[in-house]
């Protein structure tokens, strides 16, 4: 018989009470409201989005790196294995009881990952880091953006409209340099998403990474390297950042 889960802490959010929870020695969860965020025990897709973005700029000499949720720390985790010495990563996080937890109890899931020199938490909206970026241009855009959020875009679904809506895109596009990764991590496919950077000016590739059961998608964008997407004029985000998964 399994064993019970045991909350371990918890918090109050405008979502609902987000709890972490454990069982046995290994099975760690996060809930929010009682519904499950995120599991230690299911996260190929996610490490397969942070890999490839990463991998795609690692030979730059001193790169910039914007994560989106923090989660467990596994996708920060990824990011750090797969970046030089001399790179910067800022991870945006909405919830402080979040970082706690993974500066604490659960810290060893990924080696102490959010403690790395290299990382910089913001208590903040992703949305709000990006459009930052992109009017400030210069050297305060970034070489790589990954979102790894709770469902990822999804086609007539307006809550995520400051993510991954055509201003998102452009302005995600204005805070890459040139060849920049945009990385997205998305519960199924989105044939409107996939217009729409195409529409900003990204190539793009997607992978399904695992084998058998739901599979997950990974999208990883490309800023051209030659053309400079126009600095639009940004709208405030209707609505605040997806909640964070892995």
């Amino acid at each position: 018989m399994a064993k019970p889960w045991q909350i371990l802490d918890n918090a109050d959010t405008d979502e609902g009470v987000i709890e972490l929870r454990q069982r046995g020695d290994k099975d760690f969860l996060i809930t929010i409201d009682n519904r499950v965020l995120m599991t230690s025990s299911a996260n190929r897709s996610e490490l397969v989005l942070s890999e490839l973005a990463s991998k795609a700029i690692q030979n730059q000499s001193n790169p910039r790196v914007l994560i989106g949720g923090l989660g467990m720390g596994y996708t920060l985790q990824a990011a750090l294995d797969n970046l030089p010495p001399q790179a910067t990563v800022v991870v945006a996080e909405l919830n402080p009881v979040v970082v706690k937890w993974c500066s604490g109890p659960i810290a060893h899931l990924t080696n102490g990952a959010v403690n790395d020199p290299r990382v910089t938490v913001e208590i903040a909206d992703v949305a709000t880091l990006i459009t930052n970026a992109a009017m400030e241009g210069g050297n305060g855009r970034f070489d790589a953006i990954i979102l790894d959020l709770y469902e990822g875009p999804h086609e007539g679904d307006d809550e995520y409209e400051h993510l991954y809506g055509d201003m998102a895109l452009e302005l995600s596009g204005s805070a890459l340099m040139p060849g920049g990764v945009f990385a997205v991590w998305s519960e199924d496919p989105d044939k409107s998403f996939e217009k729409r950077l195409s529409n900003a000016g990204f190539s793009f590739a997607k992978e399904r990474p695992g084998r058998g059961g739901r599979r997950h998608v990974v999208y990883i964008a490309c800023r051209p390297e030659t053309t400079s997407p126009r600095r639009p004029t940004p709208k405030k985000p209707a609505r605040k950042q997806g909640r964070s998964k892995k």
